[in-house]
């Protein structure tokens, strides 16, 4: 379960319930269903409008990728695995990898791992591998952008509710206090418009691109990993190589655990 983004929904609801009555505003005034109705009903229009529904099919699985931890490698972990991997090369040979083929979970590591066992040129693998970072880039801005748009379209969306709810009002001029009742109930729309957009849709959009930035980073590392064992390159060099990719910190425990492991370099 990712946690933040729970503690993130649990607290945008919290603080705009306890606001309300922190305010004095009763809850049950968010008991507005023409305002749900045109907030919802209205994203989903626009979205349906304005991305295909090949697109749109993916939004459950996009809602995953935020609401569940995504299971990636562990950066120091695979500076290590690589480093055993250039060891063997350096060895045996690239044939000798061969065995670890179908130990490996990632499907892009385990494709390009395939590549270089069966001896394509340098090239060609980098231009394939890039070409499968690039694609997969664009599949997560599309993701993205969904809710990134939706974000953009809910508050206008709740204006547009207000002005419904003021129209509606406009029949209680008679009676103060059924106007007052009108005149807070169209203003609901705007709060959820900009609750929904603000606080649901942006964020979600957000920490897709995120996460979409963290795999391609992988990716990335996983490329340079490859393509050095195919060079190679000592055990030294790829995890100087691969280093790069990690922060400062990430780089002193990745020291301490070599440090502590004795393990020998070529």
């Amino acid at each position: 379960m990712e946690i933040s983004t729970i503690i993130g929904l649990i607290l945008g609801i919290v603080s705009v319930v306890v606001g309300m009555v922190l305010k004095g505003s009763p809850l049950t005034s968010l008991l507005v269903p023409a305002a749900y109705v045109i907030i919802l009903g209205g994203l989903a229009a626009t979205l349906f409008i304005g991305f295909p529904m090949s697109e749109l099919k993916k939004i459950p699985q996009l809602l995953k990728m935020v609401f569940v931890k995504q299971k990636l490698m562990d950066k120091k972990e695979m500076i290590t695995l690589f480093m055993e991997w250039a060891s063997i090369t350096r060895r045996e040979g690239l044939l000798a990898l061969e065995s670890k083929v179908e130990e490996i979970d990632d499907a892009f590591l385990r494709g390009g791992m395939r590549m270089i066992i069966d001896g394509n040129d340098q090239d060609f693998v980098r231009d394939v591998l890039m070409e499968d970072i690039n694609a997969t880039e664009d599949r997560h801005k599309a993701g993205a952008l969904i809710f990134s748009q939706a974000g953009m379209y809910a508050p206008s969306l709740g204006v547009l509710g207000a002005v419904i709810g003021l129209i509606a009002a406009l029949s209680h001029m008679e009676d103060m206090a059924e106007l007052a009742l009108a005149i807070g109930a169209a203003f609901i729309a705007t709060l959820l418009g900009i609750f929904t957009g603000y606080v649901i849709c942006h964020p979600i959009a957000n920490k897709l691109k995120r996460l979409s930035k963290i795999e391609i980073e992988l990716r990335l590392m996983m490329l340079e990993g490859l393509l050095s064992i195919q060079s190679g390159v000592s055990t030294i060099a790829i995890n100087q190589k691969l280093s790069v990719f990690l922060t400062p910190s990430e780089r002193a425990k990745l020291k301490e655990r070599e440090d502590g492991s004795g393990e020998q370099k070529d």
